[in-house]
C-alpha cells in the first residue's frame, strides 16, 4: 500500500510502498479515507519525539484517521466490515499511522462516525479535539473568567476558543490582522491580540491585573505566564509546567491529550449538533503531504487535512 513515512530518525515525509497490514486478534483494519497533520507529526520527522517514544522504522506518519472497517480480527465483537469509524492511532512503539491506505488498530480504540458527521471532518477531529478538551478540563474556566489562548489560530486553538466560550469564559485569542483575526472572531473570541505587535501591552489594556487563565499552544511560555494574574492558571501543550515557572504565583500544568473513544464520541456529538466547528484550511492528496508539512511550519488557520481514499 502507499504511505507517507519517516524512513529513519530525523527523516522527512516520503511517499513509498509498505506492506499492507492484516488485522490480528482484537484488531480491525481500516481503509483510511481522511487524516490530518498535527504538531506530533512534525516532532516525529524532526527526530525530537524519539527521546520519549520508541520508533520502529519506517514510521507511517499521521495520528488521526477516519475510514471504513474492511477486516476484523478474531474475538472482535460489535464491529464488522463496513463500519465507519474514526479516532487517533494509539500504542507504541511508533510505526502505524493514518497517512497510509490501510491502518490496523485495536477495535477497542475506535469510535463510530455518527450520522451527520462527514468523514472529512471526522478525520481531523480526534487529536486536536482531545488536546483542546483536555486543556479546558484541566484549567476549568468559570463564567466570566478571562482566558488567553496563545496559538489560537491552529487546530487545537480553534477548538479551544469554542470550548472556552461554551464554558462561559471571555476568550482573548492571538491572531495576526486580516484573515486570522476574522477566523478567531468567527469562532467566538471576544478579544483579539495581535501577536505581531506588543502582546503584553494589549493584554494589560484589557486585563490590568492579568488574565485568569492562559493556554500555551505557541509562543514564549514565560512571557505568557507573566500575563496571568496572581493565583491564576497556566496550561501548556508543549511540555512547560510548574518546574519552569520560577517564583511566579501561578498554577501551572503540562498537559498531554487524554485520548479515548468516549471523548471522540462527545466531540462528534458537538459537531453534529452545530455546537463545534472544525475549520479545515486545506485538504491535501497523499502525495502532497510533504507540502503540507511545509505549510504547517508556516502557520495554519484551522486544520490541514489529508485525503487518502
Amino acid at each position: 500500500m502507499r504511505a507517507i513515512v519517516s524512513a529513519e530518525l530525523g527523516a522527512g515525509p516520503t511517499l513509498t510502498e509498505v506492506d499492507t497490514p492484516t488485522a490480528g486478534p482484537g484488531e480491525v483494519r481500516v481503509k483510511v479515507h481522511t487524516s490530518s497533520l498535527n504538531g506530533f507529526d512534525t516532532a516525529v520527522v524532526s527526530g525530537w519525539m524519539a527521546q520519549y517514544l520508541e520508533h520502529r522504522f519506517p514510521v507511517t506518519l499521521g495520528r488521526d484517521f477516519a475510514g471504513t472497517v474492511d477486516e476484523v480480527g478474531a474475538g472482535v465483537e460489535g464491529l464488522a466490515p463496513g463500519a465507519v469509524v474514526f479516532g487517533v492511532v494509539l500504542g507504541y512503539p511508533l510505526q502505524a499511522g493514518g497517512f497510509g491506505e490501510y491502518l490496523v488498530v485495536p477495535a477497542a480504540t475506535v469510535a463510530r462516525v455518527p450520522d451527520g458527521l462527514d468523514l472529512s471532518v471526522a478525520g481531523v477531529l480526534g487529536l486536536a479535539g482531545s488536546a483542546a478538551t483536555t486543556m479546558l478540563d484541566t484549567v476549568a474556566p468559570r463564567t466570566g473568567e478571562l482566558l488567553l489562548i496563545s496559538g489560537a489560530t491552529g487546530g487545537v486553538g480553534s477548538i479551544a476558543i469554542q470550548l472556552g466560550v461554551a464554558r462561559g469564559a471571555a476568550v482573548l485569542a492571538t491572531a495576526a490582522p486580516g484573515a486570522e483575526t476574522d477566523h478567531v472572531r468567527a469562532l467566538g473570541a471576544q478579544h483579539v491580540i495581535d501577536y505581531t505587535a506588543d502582546v503584553a501591552a494589549q493584554v494589560r489594556a484589557i486585563a490590568p491585573n492579568g488574565v485568569d487563565i492562559a493556554l500555551h499552544l505557541a509562543g514564549d511560555p514565560l512571557a505568557l505566564a507573566d500575563l496571568v494574574s496572581a493565583g491564576g492558571r497556566f496550561a501548556s501543550l508543549l511540555g512547560v509546567g510548574p518546574d519552569q515557572m520560577g517564583d511566579r504565583d501561578v498554577v501551572a500544568y503540562s498537559v498531554t491529550a487524554a485520548l479515548a473513544p468516549s471523548q471522540w464520541d462527545e466531540l462528534a456529538a458537538h459537531v453534529v449538533a452545530g455546537r463545534l466547528a472544525i475549520p479545515v484550511q486545506r485538504t491535501y492528496r497523499l502525495d502532497e503531504v510533504p507540502q503540507a508539512f511545509a505549510d504547517f511550519a508556516g502557520g495554519t488557520v484551522g486544520k490541514l487535512a489529508v485525503r487518502i481514499g
